[in-house]
């Protein structure tokens, strides 16, 4: 059975000026399991104009009433969640509980900007001299053309969403092909819950299309990107041309440091179940496995049973802790990188290889001896890989840490206050996790350095991303 979805421009669910669709793909068999509309340059430009429209309404609508409506939509996706989170298994293929956990995460976003939202204040600033008034505002930036990933189809989305509309700002939202049904249910939370016509805008279509079309347009004033860290330097320098502020979350290679002084079986539990979520395709996930020389042994060894647990299928059964890789470019891209790994001197300790004949299943691979001049140990692997190194001492992992351009995530095991103290300072990361890996939460700021970007998405940080700051001075009249 196939689902279709439609875009969202000015209020109303369209399918394009043109009439034509893609087809959208189930990872796990290979199957056209929906379609969805796509876009062309009529279509941006409405978008565009509805965003630009609704601007005025929705910044001059009250905090107070804005925080009304994003927390019924919050309350809508939450009675919605497992009818969301079944398309979202089906285009995506993670496990259903994780899809559910997403969904529900998605509403608890909602819920925090919503009223965090009411919260943006400014500020009085004392002046110098007699009569001398002088305070900070916030206002919001404008109309935003935002772009996300399909590894976390609503996740993804609504940091941006939410954050926007709380801090008063409209969106034009290009989200992901591979999985439009997930993202296009949100807007659809929104638009039920009372969002007024225009405010959000959701477009799907030729990805390079869009953001050439989008990001120049002199109606769009804020650009926040989620994806790979290539795509967001092309995009990040557009934006810059044309003076657009900017939030880019990208790629990560995110080591994980492990001390001999650390309980070693709960890191091994933790970083596999870090890894291993959604096979792979997380940004922070964990993947480069640093592990001092005295535990190696008994870090594998639980590392190893952690694996052999995992059981991979289908998302839609519920047994299943793992599913497939997105398509078939990301299975094949995956491979080639165990197979470079394995030609230099890696030996592979677990998987490696591609399961049945059908859908894009990878089974979970573990590989140690990694030089540090394979493939895997510089490009953000993407997959159910994980890369097990060993060092002596704290200054060789500070130093493997910080190795690679990227900077998102990190992870550190240890019982030593000294060295979370020191590795706080010393590795050069957005995130820096300490004994577990819940670092993506509505109130604490996400994002890299680096070649992962700029900007922060959660937190208050996330919420400024979206207000311009204005300094009003005022000398009395005497």
């Amino acid at each position: 059975m196939t689902h279709h979805v439609s875009l969202l421009i000015d209020g109303k669910w369209t399918e394009g000026s043109a009439g034509q669709t893609i087809e959208v793909i189930n990872p796990a068999t290979e199957e056209v399991c929906a379609t969805v509309a796509k876009a062309e340059l009529a279509d941006l430009e409405k978008a565009t104009q509805a965003a630009a429209r609704s601007f005025p309404v929705w910044s001059k609508t009250s905090p107070y009433d804005r925080s009304h409506i994003m927390r019924r939509a919050a309350d809508l996706l939450r009675e919605r969640r497992d009818h969301v989170a079944r398309l979202l298994t089906i285009e995506n293929g993670k496990p259903i509980s994780q899809a559910r956990l997403e969904v529900e995460s998605a509403a608890d976003m909602l819920d925090w900007f919503a009223e965090e939202g009411r919260r943006s204040y400014g500020r009085v600033i004392a002046g110098r001299a007699q009569g001398v008034h002088q305070y900070k505002i916030s206002e919001p930036v404008g109309p935003v053309a935002a772009f996300t990933p399909w590894n976390f189809p609503i996740s993804q989305v609504v940091k941006k969403l939410a954050a926007a509309l709380a801090a008063g700002c409209t969106l034009v939202i290009k989200a992901a092909e591979e999985t439009p049904a997930s993202a296009a249910e949100l807007v659809r939370a929104c638009v039920d819950a009372g969002i007024p016509e225009g405010a959000v805008n959701l477009v799907f279509g030729v990805p390079s299309q869009i953001s050439e079309y989008l990001i120049p347009h002199p109606m769009i004033r804020k650009v926040s990107f989620t994806g790979s860290t290539a795509v967001g330097k092309q995009l990040a320098s557009l934006a810059g041309l044309h003076m657009k502020r900017a939030t880019m979350e990208l790629g990560g290679h995110a080591p994980a440091i492990v001390f001999s002084d650390s309980d070693v079986e709960q890191a091994a539990k933790l970083i596999a179940a870090a890894k291993y979520r959604n096979a792979g395709q997380v940004c922070i996930a964990p993947t480069r496995l640093i592990v001092q020389k005295p535990v190696y042994d008994d870090f594998m060894s639980s590392f190893l049973k952690e694996v052999d647990a995992i059981k991979v299928g289908d998302g839609l059964d519920e047994s299943v802790t793992m599913g497939p890789l997105i398509h078939e470019r990301r299975l094949q891209a995956v491979e080639e990188l165990v197979r470079d790994a394995a030609r230099r001197g890696g030996e592979i300790h677990a998987g490696g290889k591609r399961m049945g004949n059908a859908g894009y299943f990878l089974e979970p691979t573990v590989i140690s001896g990694t030089p540090s001049d394979a493939e895997a140990m510089n490009t953000e692997v993407f997959g159910p890989v994980a890369l097990v190194g060993t060092f002596a001492e704290a200054d060789d992992a500070i130093a493997e840490a910080n190795r690679l351009p990227y900077g998102l995530a990190s992870y550190v095991y240890t019982r030593s206050t000294d060295i979370i103290s020191r590795m706080s300072s010393a590795i050069e990361s957005g995130i820096v996790a300490f004994n577990h890996t819940a670092v993506a939460l509505p109130e604490t700021p996400f994002g890299g350095i680096k070649d992962s970007g700029h900007g922060s998405e959660g937190g208050v940080e996330g919420l400024e991303a979206y207000l311009n700051t204005k300094f009003v001075t005022q000398l009395s009249a005497t």
